[in-house]
């Protein structure tokens, strides 16, 4: 597969670095400060996104072993995992915990007050009661938001361009991602006011998948997954893969990230993810330098990027339209 990109994810650069950083005060006592990486989903998954955290924390003079310890542990798309993960960060201590999703976001903030905390990616982290204040988070979490609830509609118009024909969509959501199931609610409005028939899905574990699925079989034209990293991780499992569904069930599926798109989805429309992730490892500099997570401010992308996978187009007998070629940051042919 090649990709033509054509344009940059951009961040707006906020907060600031103090004096009395952490990594001196642990350097002084002999130890070097340590990163909590909690991954919601599985290393395979989320690979291209921690080698962006990595690269960025290596630009910034953190190198794994030598300055830093990073200890990175997987949910593997488990909520119960999740939970034992951020407790285990809590009863060592490490000096920040660094997750991506809201529940691995909301699990680390239950186990921990004192910790500083950095999301890669959450859904509305101020609706959902995750940070106090945009500008000032107050407390110990900060990080990205990926403002999910505003660019469901531009899927669905996406999806719209590639199947002209669309009147039946299934939404997938995560029960207990309460901002997935928010995404899912705003498309599923959308939609219905399209006049399309909509049918919602919510898987929390794999043995979900497979009844799900069968529920949605021959009722729908596309599928719409609302951003969530323990449903990326069990769609993509070794066990199921949705890519392998779409093609064989002629059903065009919509994503949230290029990654998705990159392992064989149609379509995809958000934020770069490694970007997010590189962002992140700045936040983790500034507080390993002595900021406090509470005073830098939480940053939302402020450019989406398109990624079309032209080869499953084809297996799904798509035509895409050239304008919409056009548009795109990515083409996978």
């Amino acid at each position: 597969m090649s990709g033509i990109r054509r344009r940059e994810f951009i961040t707006l650069l906020g907060g600031s670095v103090v004096a009395c950083p952490l990594a001196a005060r642990a350097q002084q006592a002999g130890n070097l400060p340590r990163i909590g990486f909690l991954g919601a989903s599985t290393a395979s998954a989320v690979g291209p996104l921690v080698a962006a955290f990595v690269q960025r924390l290596r630009e910034l003079g953190w190198r794994d072993g030598q300055s830093v310890i990073i200890e990175y542990r997987w949910a593997e798309g488990r909520a119960d995992r999740i939970s034992e993960i951020a407790a285990e960060f809590a009863g060592r201590k490490v000096d920040v915990i660094v997750t991506h999703g809201n529940v691995a976001v909301a699990a680390a903030k239950r186990a921990t007050s004192d910790i500083p905390i950095v999301f890669a990616t959450a859904n509305d982290p101020l609706g959902e009661g995750l940070i106090a204040n945009l500008a000032r988070p107050g407390g110990n979490v900060t990080g990205l938001s990926l403002q999910q609830t505003d660019t469901a509609e531009k899927r669905l118009a996406l999806l719209r361009e590639v199947i002209p024909g669309l009147r039946r969509l299934a939404i997938v959501a995560n029960p207990d991602n309460s901002g997935s199931v928010q995404e899912m609610r705003d498309i599923e409005a959308a939609a219905r006011t399209l006049g399309f028939e909509v049918a919602t899905v919510e898987i929390r574990r794999a043995d979900d998948i497979a009844p799900a699925f069968g529920d949605i079989k021959g009722r729908a034209d596309a599928l719409y997954v609302s951003g969530d990293a323990l449903l990326n991780a069990l769609l993509t499992s070794q066990q199921f893969d949705v890519n392998t569904l779409a093609v064989s069930e002629k059903l065009p599926t919509m994503f949230n990230q290029r990654e998705m798109a990159k392992k064989g989805d149609l379509m995809s429309y958000g934020p770069s993810f490694p970007g997010l992730f590189r962002r992140a490892a700045e936040y983790v500099d500034k507080i390993l330098r002595g900021a406090k997570p509470g005073d830098i401010p939480v940053e939302q992308p402020t450019q989406f990027e398109i990624v079309i996978n032209l080869k499953t187009a084809k297996a799904l007998g798509l035509t895409v339209p050239d304008k919409l070629l056009a548009l795109a940051d990515e083409v996978i042919e």
